[in-house]
């Protein structure tokens, strides 16, 4: 049975929530709905960025002390004003959605602790909203010993089934953090978080020119990478870890470029973001021959230009070039994941998250 599933994401890149409309029976996908976009505010993004700080000292999943309580009310009204808004500009009424997939805001990932915090309230969603709502989609994988993450792959292999060329491919995501999904047939789909994505070049552009991102790439278009740095910080253990392996938003922080000119600061990071992605690629079972990039990283020319030149020869093409909606693969993916979930089947898989046995997950909150 096909089921009708509104998706939303807000990643660690802090910019907004995604929303997402799919029709889907958790196996296939029937139809792409319209997808929308609401982004936080800067006061949103601010109390997000100390939440984030004060996270850090979580040992309990359902711990909200301090500003994580008001970060988490900040989160669900977002999310509820992001799907009010959606449902007035389409003219679709709740009656018409069957699930929602909402994942929340990651504010620590730490699966070798068996922790993963998202916060938003699920069931104030749900009762605001008056659609029921599926979440903590992470929670299940990391109890049972996997990394939790990424969660995305078995979305886009159903995407990728729909695409006539011959594999191996790569769906990556560059959000805050990077992952890729490698997919050679029907049988073999692995995955892994491969490094920074976004979020130390978003945070960069705060601290240097009080932006939240490099628009494009361009400033990072101006500058001129280093890669001295680049190799030393590819000398990390993680970087040689074989898959399935994930990634706090911050376990790069404390990465320090120096005293280095903003221009250049920001094309090291970016660099730095495509030579991670490049690492992974001897730690595949075979060279990708096509690399499919989505999230916010496909619409920075500058980084697309360095995945190119490290990937090459294979080939480097962002999402919508195929027709996906690039910046809504991810909400698409959550209520895709949500009529999996309330059909029992596996969001994560021994090969994608390491965890023993393909794990279900999710809980449904109603209104």
């Amino acid at each position: 049975m096909m089921l009708t599933a509104l998706g939303l994401m807000s990643g660690t890149s802090l910019d907004g929530v995604d929303v997402a409309l799919i029709e889907t029976d958790g196996r296939q996908i029937k139809a792409f709905g319209p997808t929308g976009y609401r982004p936080y505010t800067d006061s949103e993004r601010s109390l997000l960025r100390q939440a984030l700080t004060e996270a850090v000292h979580l040992t309990q999943r359902d711990a909200r002390p301090g500003i994580l309580r008001q970060a988490e009310q900040a989160v669900t009204s977002a999310h509820a004003a992001a799907v009010a808004s959606f449902m007035a500009q389409t003219r679709i009424s709740a009656q018409d959605i069957d699930i929602v997939g909402f994942h929340g805001q990651t504010v620590l990932h730490r699966p070798e602790r068996r922790l993963t915090v998202q916060i938003g309230d699920a069931l104030a969603l749900a009762k605001a909203i008056h659609i029921p709502v599926m979440h903590d989609f992470r929670a299940a994988d990391v109890e049972a010993g996997g990394q939790g993450a990424p969660l995305v792959p078995v979305y886009h292999r159903a995407l990728a089934q729909s695409l006539n060329r011959e594999g191996p491919i790569v769906v990556v995501n560059i959000g805050g953090v990077s992952n890729i999904t490698y997919i050679d047939g029907t049988d073999t789909l692995i995955a892994c978080d491969t490094g920074p994505g976004n979020a130390l070049l978003d945070d960069f552009m705060f601290r240097q020119m009080h932006q939240p991102y490099d628009t494009g790439g361009k400033f990072a278009a101006l500058g001129k990478p280093d890669e001295a740095w680049i190799a030393q910080a590819l000398r990390l253990p993680f970087f040689s870890v074989p898959p399935p392996k994930s990634l706090d938003r911050n376990d790069f922080a404390g990465l320090k470029l120096g005293a280095v000119a903003p221009a250049d600061g920001a094309a090291t990071l970016t660099a730095f973001t495509a030579a991670a992605i490049a690492r992974v690629v001897p730690l595949l079972p075979k060279r990708p021959k096509s690399w499919i990039i989505c999230g916010g990283g496909a619409s920075n020319l500058t980084m697309m230009r360095m995945l190119r030149e490290r990937l090459a020869p294979a080939t480097v093409e962002p999402a919508e070039a195929l027709g996906w909606a690039a910046d809504a693969i991810e909400a698409q993916a959550f209520g895709f994941l949500a009529a999996r979930g309330m059909k029992g089947l596996p969001l994560s898989y021994p090969a994608t998250t390491g965890v023993p046995i393909p794990m279900t997950g999710g809980i449904i909150a109603r209104p």
